[in-house]
């Protein structure tokens, strides 16, 4: 299996259990062209990164001042930052730009099936396919902890879906975005990847993709871009993260802290959207759970990105190791691009909770499987909170 990733992998798990990540990646005619320099790099680091971390930058080959000055298009593969204690993420202003996000949903093609398919663990038959239904404009309305991770890799722009969820250290004022693990970093063979950003409620009133080409940025992004200032994953999805196989699923979440790029106004993201979701790392087991609800923009053929979708389905249950906790499992047609996209289901008290994301899938799409979030999650969203508490 793929991780429904960052489209640059474009799910991969036929039949059975043959898992793959899907990402947003440069077409196969564009495959290996750099990003694009944004037209007008900002001029001032506005993220404070304190000295050491500049020195382990530097021990890279990353110096912040060129990076400012477009040097993050240039990627040196031995010089992943790949730490936790690594992450740097400086906000270039406009970077992000109307056309920049619509070009960052270009599917890769698919990569070679692996068959990972056994008798360990429980999996539950296949689900049979649930068409992915448009979410309707205006998406704020409907789904307005929903929106879009851009980044930039290797390869070249990619995109992923992503979550506003509460922040308990920060009550009604939560800057913390949930997503999928291979949104943020390339696993066991790679690093954090460059210039994470949030843009809640993408495309809000579904243009067309023919009108996208002329949209203001107020328009594509109505309640602004807001850029990663902090990331944190699991160990397990640095240590053993794979585009293919499901290696890595079980724990491919994360979560995003952000600021907004144009500087603060004094509201919060959870103020600015008026919204966020509760995560329940304690969700009830499969055969209590009437249904759940996956939300994200795909972005592999038929889709193109530039709207949300959403299935709701029966959970089933998936194991890829039978030494790592067992996936949920729903029938879905979303493809690439939905990856880290969340689940929702009715918590304890009824009321909807976040209970997982979008991680892998099958390449011939018709499924979707994410982690059941654990102990593990949830030590990553109470340090990510502690971190930013008060702040």
């Amino acid at each position: 299996m793929r991780s429904i990733r960052p489209l640059l992998a474009a799910a991969a798990a036929v039949a059975a259990l043959t898992l793959t990540a899907t990402a947003c990646g440069p077409t196969e005619e564009n495959a290996g062209d750099k990003p694009s320099a944004p037209a007008s790099p900002s001029t001032g680091d506005k993220i404070t990164i304190p000295d050491d971390l500049k020195d382990r930058l530097k021990e890279h080959g990353i110096d912040l001042d060129k990076w400012r000055n477009g040097e993050w298009k240039n990627w040196d593969r031995d010089k992943w930052l790949r730490e936790a204690k690594d992450y740097v993420n400086p906000i270039i202003e406009d970077l992000w730009d109307p056309d920049r996000m619509r070009d960052a949903q270009r599917p890769d093609k698919p990569v070679e099936e692996e068959d990972i398919s056994g008798d360990d663990g429980v999996t539950d038959p296949t689900p049979a396919p649930v068409k992915a239904k448009g979410v309707p404009a205006a998406y704020h309305s409907n789904a307005p902890e929903a929106g879009k991770v851009f980044f930039d890799g290797p390869e070249g722009s990619m995109v992923c879906s992503a979550t506003v969820v509460k922040d308990p250290a920060n009550p009604g004022k939560s800057n913390m975005v949930w997503t999928a693990g291979h949104c943020v970093h390339a696993g066991k063979k790679g690093g954090w990847y460059r210039n994470i950003a949030f843009v809640p409620s993408y495309n809000d009133k579904a243009l067309p993709t023919a009108q996208l080409e002329n949209a203001t940025r107020e328009q594509v992004a109505p309640y602004g871009v807001w850029w990663g200032d902090w990331a944190q994953t699991s160990e397990q999805w640095i240590s053993e993260g794979a585009a293919t196989g499901g290696q890595g699923a079980p724990y491919d979440f994360a979560v995003i802290h952000v600021t907004p790029e144009k500087g603060s106004t004094g509201k919060s993201l959870e103020e600015t959207v008026g919204s966020a979701l509760p995560v329940d790392f304690n969700a009830p087991a499969v055969s209590k759970i009437a249904n759940m609800q996956a939300t994200g923009y795909p972005a592999g053929p038929p889709f193109d990105g530039q709207k949300m979708y959403q299935c709701k389905d029966k959970p089933g249950r998936l194991s890829v190791k039978a030494d790592q906790p067992t996936m949920y499992r729903i029938g879905c047609t979303m493809t690439g691009g939905s990856s880290g996209g969340g689940w929702v289901a009715a918590g304890k008290d009824g009321q909807p909770a976040l209970v997982s994301n979008t991680s892998i899938g099958p390449v011939t799409a018709g499924w979707l499987a994410g982690p059941r979030l654990g102990a593990e999650a949830k030590g990553i969203y109470d340090e990510v909170s502690k971190k930013f508490a008060g702040r």
